[in-house]
């Protein structure tokens, strides 16, 4: 297919859809394209920037935060657990009443189509209302002991400040996921967004402080700090952040770690993703294609969920390359502002580059493009970066194949036996998330049981991911010894006596 022309909407309609979004929310932050300030708003849609964006919220240092942050955790963690979770009650009540301006915000700043900007923050409510049965449930152990009149109890204690960074590509469903735990926990919480989508993080940090007041909670339970990396490696570093939860790279993932772990302390990382879907000789391709396309193309390929390995049999390589090649071929590129766009642009030029050297080294290990690559003009926006998501058929898992390329690039190879493509699934360092069409049944000690078979596609066609099976670990279990007449006094924890 040749490349086509994209229209994209003005740099002064995105403000001006932004401005309104913020306002519907509540949210007193300005963006003025006149002004100065440390803080900037700019959207992949047509590449430009929005302006400068002016907030009272956007000027907490993070000293001052982990220090506010630290000060509120010792009253908030003798809050009862109920109690604490009516603040994450009235954030879902606050998400469900915004989730079409929210969206409108991760739409701007990410790019997003229309269904996956309402999914996320759909992720948002979910996590909500999870988090508020969970607030009833953090109950421990009562162990018999070898000691007469004695019995062992456990409970589960708050840590402090949770440190939360977040990446570009879920802007604030992931900040969900940690902060909606983090407080019914007992612990505050510390947000480093991601410096490219500002505005969302403004949007929900003015959410979770209106759910705070509603509750009867202190307002900075929940802060956010702006800033470069510098921001990052001071909660990495600061001994007073007991957990570190990061999204993002394997490079940003390398960095923070060693940090954390140097001062004991607890870090949780979401990092990279090379995920691969194996096709049998038998699998039903009319389900399989539209699995691949959508888990593949879906937020152009900027999620560490996004299929990047399609291992083919031998026998079905040829029809599958033809029928995935035709479907990417159809994908509607463009606005994702508009209603029949199917992928919207990448985050900015540079990780089109990415994708470019990727396809030029693929090739140059032996591999052909199928379909796709090219990317498309906007002649009113020359720094957005649309790109017909790619096919490459790979002669072997070259280096470039086992490297993850945080952009819309599907790898095609073929395999003869079923052990040769769970060799080919296990052998890049990043995969974490495998398929197989059709699932497999395996026996306990088949060699199939290394794989993790899922028939559904990680990104479904109303545009909803799989949930992560990445929970924090935002309380620490300890295991107390209690005696008969003799309470513990000056900690948290729930002494039964025994009955006589």
């Amino acid at each position: 297919m040749t490349s086509q022309t994209i229209t994209t909407p003005s740099a002064n309609d995105l403000r001006a859809q932004a401005q309104r979004a913020l306002n519907a929310i509540g949210c007193e932050a300005t963006i003025d394209s006149s002004e100065s300030s440390a803080v900037t708003a700019r959207s992949p849609i047509n590449g430009q920037s929005l302006g400068c964006v002016t907030s009272s919220l956007a000027n907490t240092s993070v000293e001052n935060a982990i220090a506010t942050a630290t000060d509120i955790f010792r009253t908030w963690r003798a809050v009862p657990a109920p109690v604490r979770g009516e603040v994450v009650r009235h954030l879902g009540i606050e998400l469900r009443a915004h989730k079409e301006a929210l969206a409108d915000l991760v739409q701007i700043e990410v790019g997003k189509i229309r269904s996956e900007a309402l999914g996320e923050v759909q992720e948002m409510i979910d996590i909500c209302d999870f988090a508020v049965g969970l607030s009833r449930q953090i109950h421990g152990l009562t162990i018999a002991s070898e000691r007469p009149q004695h019995r062992l109890t456990e409970t589960w204690q708050p840590l402090g400040p949770v440190g939360v960074i977040s990446a570009f590509n879920f802007p604030v469903a992931v900040w969900s996921w940690n902060a909606a735990l983090a407080l019914v926990c007992g612990d505050t919480v510390i947000w480093k967004p991601s410096d490219l989508t500002p505005l969302t993080a403004l949007a929900t940090t003015t959410l979770i402080r209106r759910a705070a007041l509603s509750a009867g909670a202190p307002v900075d339970v929940c802060q956010v700090v702006f800033g470069d990396a510098s921001v990052g490696a001071a909660l990495a570093a600061d001994h007073r952040v007991p957990v570190l939860s990061a999204t993002g790279s394997t490079r940003m993932g390398r960095a923070v770690a060693p940090v954390v772990a140097a001062r004991f302390g607890r870090s949780i990382l979401e990092l990279g993703g090379n995920n691969a879907a194996i096709i049998t000789p038998s699998a039903d391709l009319d389900l399989a294609v539209r699995g691949i396309t959508f888990s593949a193309a879906g937020t152009a390929g900027q999620r560490c969920t996004t299929l990047r390995r399609l291992i083919v049999h031998e026998s079905r390589i040829d029809e599958v390359c033809e029928r995935v090649g035709k479907a990417y071929n159809n994908l509607r590129v463009g606005s994702p502002l508009d209603a029949d766009t199917l992928v919207g642009p990448l985050i900015n030029v540079q990780s089109l580059s990415n994708m470019q050297a990727a396809i030029k080294q693929a090739e140059a290990d032996g591999g052909v493009v199928v379909a796709g690559g090219q990317r498309h003009d906007s002649p009113d926006s020359p720094d957005s970066a649309y790109v017909r998501p790619a096919l490459v058929r790979m002669p072997a898992q070259t280096a470039i194949v086992a490297t993850e390329t945080f952009a819309p690039i599907l790898y095609v190879m073929a395999y003869s036996s079923f052990e040769e493509a769970i060799e080919l699934q296990n052998g890049v360092p990043q995969a974490w998330l495998p398929a197989c069409s059709p699932p497999i049944c395996a026996k306990p000690n088949d060699s199939q049981a290394q794989l993790v078979a899922i028939a559904e596609s990680p990104m479904s066609t109303s545009g909803h991911r799989e949930p992560k099976l990445v929970v924090p670990l935002v309380a620490r279990k300890k295991l107390v010894a209690v005696a008969k007449a003799e309470p513990i006094v000056g900690r948290p924890i729930c002494a039964v006596k025994p009955r006589q």
